[in-house]
């Protein structure tokens, strides 16, 4: 832990998790409330940041970054593992003396003594994802980490959700709760420009059976454009994919990603569980065309800008259909993207915490 740092009042602890989109999430959003006058510090829980990572951080201003070496939350062996990391956050919170706590996942308030009022937000969960790809009774591994998602999101002054579908996910496991919704927003990175060959593209935790990867990995084999995948086939806790048709691009940077938006025609999401969905944002923001699972967040977001799809059975018809006229979908999407900005989903996020924290 760093030594006591005294700072304003208008300063939040974010926590983080390295691995997927919410470091993402975390990085634009401490952003965003620096160009307001807010600091923040950003609590790296899991496996701790890459350089690129750290790079990213580094640029933010005013944002201070302290990799815990703590849990996530759904990586966390025990319950009572999963407690000591929420205590040692919030001795973190009171050590840098910040006006609000931001977390990012609510299993992570535990029975903590915090020392500002808290904000989390239900960027996904493991009983809304069991129940969306899985179903049935959960395994005892979950019950547990249920319970104390349900117990943080009572703890909490305020839960955000990044879609109403989700918050209806939420509120179908844990019962009625008020939940306010941020969308998600997000810049595009700059990249050269360069010609666009006819090709699909598809990036995210590639691990995870939610995404339903193994879909594009199939539709690749009959089609004869590039079907190309970006992120880890490996997850935190061992679990492991392998795919025999998709052309794998490993874990890209920023830039390196923003490329592969650039120069291909189609992104296509057809995951099973996805409460937001960055990378289906940042396809779009770069002007690409969307072919999408027909889930009620999805749908939410992008009805009207995409192509949508219900079963395996639909998903090559949807790529033909977006391959033959990748502009004029594109645009519709672009388009839609205009609405989910950094700006808008910090001053959304602002919001909240000011209705519970004194922050100036």
């Amino acid at each position: 832990m760093p030594d006591r740092v005294e700072r304003p009042a208008n300063c939040l602890l974010i926590t983080t998790d390295a691995v997927g989109g919410v470091w993402r999430y975390s990085i634009d959003l401490a952003d965003g409330l620096a160009a307001r006058g807010i600091q923040a510090v950003l609590a790296i829980l899991g496996p701790p940041a890459s350089p690129s990572q750290r790079a990213e951080a580094k640029a933010v201003p005013g944002l201070s970054l302290v990799e815990t070496g703590l849990p996530l939350d759904w990586t966390a062996a025990t319950p009572d593992e999963l407690e000591r990391a929420s205590d040692r956050l919030a001795g973190l919170a009171a050590l840098v003396g910040v006006g609000g706590v931001h977390l990012h996942a609510p299993a992570l308030a535990g029975t903590a003594l915090w020392p500002a009022p808290i904000v989390t937000v239900a960027h996904s969960c493991v009983a809304t994802w069991w129940r969306a790809v899985r179903g049935g009774a959960m395994p005892d591994d979950f019950v547990w980490r249920t319970t104390a998602a349900h117990a943080g999101l009572l703890a909490a002054q305020a839960v955000i959700a990044p879609t109403a579908a989700h918050a209806r996910a939420i509120e179908a496991v844990y019962g009625p709760m008020p939940i306010q919704i941020v969308h998600n927003g997000s810049r595009a990175v700059p990249a050269q420009p360069r010609p666009r060959r006819s090709a699909v593209l598809t990036a995210g935790r590639l691990w995870d059976l939610g995404k339903a990867v193994d879909w594009l990995d199939r539709a690749a084999a009959e089609l004869d454009v590039p079907v190309s995948a970006a992120g880890p086939t490996q997850g935190p806790d061992g679990s492991k994919v392998r795919f025999e048709h998709l052309q794998q691009l490993g874990i890209l940077t920023p830039d390196a990603l923003s490329a592969q938006y650039a120069g291909a025609t189609v992104f296509a999401s057809v995951a099973r569980y996805e409460p937001f969905g960055l990378a289906v944002l940042e396809a779009a923001q770069a002007g690409m065309a969307l072919v999408l699972s027909d889930t009620p967040g999805f749908r939410e977001l992008w009805d009207g800008a995409a192509i949508f799809v219900a079963t395996e059975a639909d998903l090559l018809p949807a790529l033909g259909q977006a391959l033959a006229a990748p502009e004029s979908w594109a645009a519709r999407a672009q388009e839609r993207a205009g609405h989910y900005t950094i700006d808008n989903m910090t001053a959304g996020t602002l919001a909240v915490h000011r209705s519970v924290a004194a922050l100036v």
